[in-house]
């Protein structure tokens, strides 16, 4: 495939990609595999680094654009001059580039051609933005259905934290399938080890190409992802279950432990992607598609990972396009599935054993009321204090003595971390 100099294609596929999410609230991760496919890697790359600019930025660059127009443009005519925005403002691209691509985008879709002209006044003006005063404005708000009931539980002055955070591109954290060999894989990665042990890069870069990657040291995952399955205490010989497993990130943190996983998961095409990781890193899970609300082991567990399906709105900073989602709509029916696994995973749980529940989520209705629907309906399950063996968990990570509760805002220095919840229940021995 011929090599495009111009970066045009790039940017076509990333149009694409912004009109899907900002027109349908079509999650990237399903339309972009579609939309790169043709796309060599670089050009990906740079697809991707452009859509996910605009959205992590686009009440920023709206209020740049709009200062320059008279009336509101067709959405497409708006994304283009997003993408020109994103690209000068925050992409560092020479502006006749930008501006020459606005043009070319522009009159190459016959809905918006007529508004060349329009593209070229408008992306030229926005390139003589301050970068100062583009710097100044408020960062892109949450929307209300996420805003509102997290503002009523942690106060405005923090949301705005969060929003903060979540204007900047994360870092990349890397959890080693050897925890022992950190300060040798951190000088290879130039990455930080951090308080809870997992590595972070300041600059992503190809993660393919990073060193230890092929062979399987390590993978990609947030550190506060991380902190649920390290809070189950995996040893060897353990029989252990990773409900709603895919991508996989937890299921190979209990296999380096030496436990023995059943990974289930929904999806057989995103079991496929655990496959995957295990067959790189050397490691072994027996999988599961089925829809855990039918399955049934044989056997009980010892122990029981369930990072249930939710809102996903502690990974705003990793996903943008989450917030033109339609899931605020109603979270009704995820809460009903949550509890129906909730229920599930304690049935399936041995007299003693460990169930960890969490959710990447910041919203208060995700976190402590299906565990306090459980614990009310059940006296076999109890909540037990909270505990994450060889950490120190600050004060500011705690939500009462048995949950963690954390926040994108945390760590705001070192580039945030994902928002999750997640509390420990364990059932009793009957005769207790």
């Amino acid at each position: 495939m011929p090599k495009d100099e111009t970066g045009l294609a790039a940017r076509r596929a990333a149009l694409a990609l912004l009109s899907k999410v900002t027109g349908s609230g079509a999650p990237l991760s399903e339309v972009q595999d579609e939309a790169l496919a043709r796309l060599d890697p670089a050009e990906r790359a740079r697809a991707q680094s452009l859509v996910l600019a605009a959205l992590r930025h686009i009440d920023r660059l709206d209020s740049v654009i709009d200062a320059h127009l008279t009336k509101a443009p067709p959405l497409k005519m708006r994304n283009i001059l997003r993408l020109a925005a994103a690209e000068m403002l925050v992409l560092d691209v020479p502006p006749h580039a930008a501006v020459d691509s606005a043009v070319r985008l522009t009159r190459a879709d016959r809905k918006v051609q007529h508004l060349s002209k329009l593209a070229n006044a408008v992306a030229r003006r926005v390139s003589e933005t301050d970068a100062d005063a583009f710097a100044a404005l408020p960062p892109t708000r949450m929307p209300a259905w996420i805003r509102k009931p997290v503002q009523r539980q942690i106060g405005a002055e923090r949301v705005e934290a969060i929003e903060a955070v979540q204007s900047q591109r994360p870092p990349l954290d890397i959890t080693l399938r050897d925890p022992a060999t950190a300060t040798q894989w951190a000088a290879e990665l130039e990455a930080e080890i951090l308080p809870t042990g997992s590595l972070r890069r300041a600059r992503p870069g190809q993660v393919s190409a990073l060193p230890g990657y092929a062979e399987g040291v390590w993978w990609v995952q947030d550190a506060a992802a991380a902190l649920p399955a390290r809070m189950l205490a995996p040893a060897p010989g353990m029989r252990i279950l990773d409900l709603c497993a895919a991508p996989g990130g937890k299921t190979l943190q209990l296999a380096a432990a030496g436990a023995d996983v059943t990974a289930l998961d929904l999806s057989p095409a995103r079991l496929k992607r655990v496959e995957e990781n295990l067959s790189r890193t050397g490691l072994s899970a027996a999988l599961v598609a089925a829809d855990a609300r039918e399955w049934a082991p044989d056997a009980p567990f010892d122990a029981i990972l369930l990072d249930a399906p939710c809102s996903a709105t502690g990974t705003l900073r990793r996903h943008p396009d989450l917030p033109f989602a339609r899931i605020g709509q109603d979270l009704r029916p995820i809460l009903q599935v949550q509890a129906a696994l909730l229920a599930r995973a304690a049935d399936w749980l041995k007299p003693g054993g460990r169930l960890v529940y969490c959710t990447c989520s910041i919203l208060p209705a995700e976190g402590p009321k299906p565990v306090a629907d459980l614990l009310a309906a059940r006296e076999d399950m109890q909540e037990v204090p909270l505990a994450i063996p060889g950490i120190d968990i600050p004060d500011s990570w705690r939500d009462g003595a048995a949950r963690l509760r954390l926040y994108p805002d945390l760590w705001a220095d070192r580039g945030g971390m994902d928002g999750f919840f997640a509390t420990t229940l364990e059932k009793r021995v009957t005769g207790r």
